[in-house]
């Protein structure tokens, strides 16, 4: 077999054998095909695409890479949840101490961050302590006792992907449906749930700009997920704006730990519950998501989801009184206001453009080597359909760096639109796949 043959039999439109995709990902990922054949391939998919079966089994391929989670020693339906990112997105850290809460067990791995903020472990990290790389003996232990655990990804859980991600980077090959599912899915599948539920983001702050093109990823990663044996919901959530209002690590944690005290920001409660009930659904802990959410929000009124955050925080090392104790998570020095320019309504706020200055500030990654400020962001205290009066605070800017405030300041100014007509509201939940679960 030769990878020439493949690249021109993709090329030319024609499907690609099992056989065929198992050897391109197994000689991809142990360095015997070059970057420049990999590249190659990958633009003929760009182009040619892959059909379902293709997609199926090049997620399983990049999969089988390398390491899979065995969560057969944790009791119960494990459901796990992804998003396709976005700002301000914290819900994981809401998500899983009130999802465990109401006894589904959550074995949850996630990323760092490349971009606007941290990832979910970044922002466990600015509690003092916390320690995210558990063993996996002592993961699936704290996920029987605690109910829950968040672990960093280990480095071979699925490694091909990592390599093609960072191929598909710098050959303007991102941008592809099936090569996005495979990425996405090949990861879940090998962390082990038996069920998953996908938040995918459509909007100015979202890899999925356009509705169309989101229901299209939406659909493609729930036909891999049912292919391969793992039931799979994905919801279409809406990231025009920044998810809540908080937008750098230390200072979602805050918001989380709002939320979860039930004081947090509408659309990040609403977003949860809408994620939550789906995951207690799948685990079969409630008969319909009316039934579940209604759970959900008996857990957070009764203050039982806090306490598992507490248990969560303790058990993985970090210090539990930063739920009552803000102080004790990381602070910036310099805190300041941007009055709006002038009064009216908030029409938009370009969630990119607020994501971008957060990262300016030093609240996210421009490399995967650089080092996140977790005591720095901003909130935002307008949102869109927010009436405003001119002086009045837009946001506060939380900054160490005060050479970048005034870039970080002017960027925010910028993304946000004021108007003299109010709004209408946009739905936070787009859609569904499948419609009905």
């Amino acid at each position: 077999m030769r990878m020439y043959d493949l690249i021109l039999k993709k090329r030319e439109g024609r499907e690609l054998t099992t056989a065929e995709i198992n050897y391109f990902i197994s000689g991809y990922n142990c360095g015997q095909i070059p970057d420049y054949q990999a590249a190659a391939l990958l633009m003929a998919i760009f182009f040619r695409g892959l059909n379902e079966r293709e997609t199926a089994e090049l997620t399983m391929a990049i999969c089988d890479s390398g390491d899979r989670a065995d969560l057969s020693g944790i009791p119960g339906i494990k459901v796990d949840k992804h998003s396709t990112g976005g700002v301000g997105d914290k819900t994981t850290l809401v998500l899983v101490p009130l999802v465990a809460a109401a006894g589904v067990p959550v074995a949850k791995m996630s990323g760092r961050g490349l971009g606007h903020t941290g990832g979910t472990v970044d922002k466990l990290e600015s509690i003092p302590g916390f320690n995210v790389t558990l063993q996996p003996a002592q993961f699936i232990e704290q996920v029987r006792g605690v109910g829950a655990a968040v672990v960093a990804q280990t480095g071979n859980l699925a490694p091909a992907d990592k390599k093609l991600y960072a191929l598909r980077d710098v050959t303007a090959t991102v941008e592809s449906v099936p090569l996005i599912a495979s990425s996405v899915m090949s990861k879940k599948i090998a962390a082990g749930a038996d069920a998953i539920v996908l938040d995918v983001k459509v909007g100015s702050g979202a890899f999925m700009k356009d509705t169309a093109g989101a229901f299209k990823l939406a659909r493609t990663m729930v036909e891999i997920g049912s292919q391969v044996g793992r039931r799979t919901v994905a919801l279409i959530t809406d990231m025009d704006q920044p998810l809540g209002r908080a937008v750098g690590n230390a200072l979602e944690v805050k918001e989380a730990i709002d939320t979860l005290k039930g004081a947090g920001p509408p659309d990040l409660l609403e977003l949860c519950l809408v994620l939550g009930s789906t995951m207690l659904l799948l685990a079969g802990k409630s008969a319909s998501l009316e039934e579940g959410r209604s759970q959900l929000k008996n857990l957070l009124a009764s203050g039982k989801a806090l306490e598992k955050f507490e248990e969560l925080i303790s058990a993985q090392g970090g210090d539990p009184l930063v739920t009552s104790e803000f102080s004790r998570l990381p602070a910036a020095k310099s805190v300041q206001e941007i009055p709006a320019p002038l009064s009216g309504y908030v029409q938009s706020i370009n969630a990119a453009e607020v994501g971008h200055s957060a990262m300016l500030l030093g609240a996210g990654r421009e490399k995967k080597e650089a080092q996140i400020d977790l005591s720095v962001g901003l909130v935002l205290n307008k949102k869109v359909g927010d009436s405003v009066q001119a002086g009045e605070s837009l946001a506060t800017i939380h900054a160490n760096n005060l050479g970048q405030l005034d870039v970080a300041r002017e960027t925010i100014l910028q993304a946000y639109t004021i108007g003299q007509k109010k709004p209408e509201p946009r739905p936070l939940l787009i859609g569904t796949v499948p419609e009905r679960i």
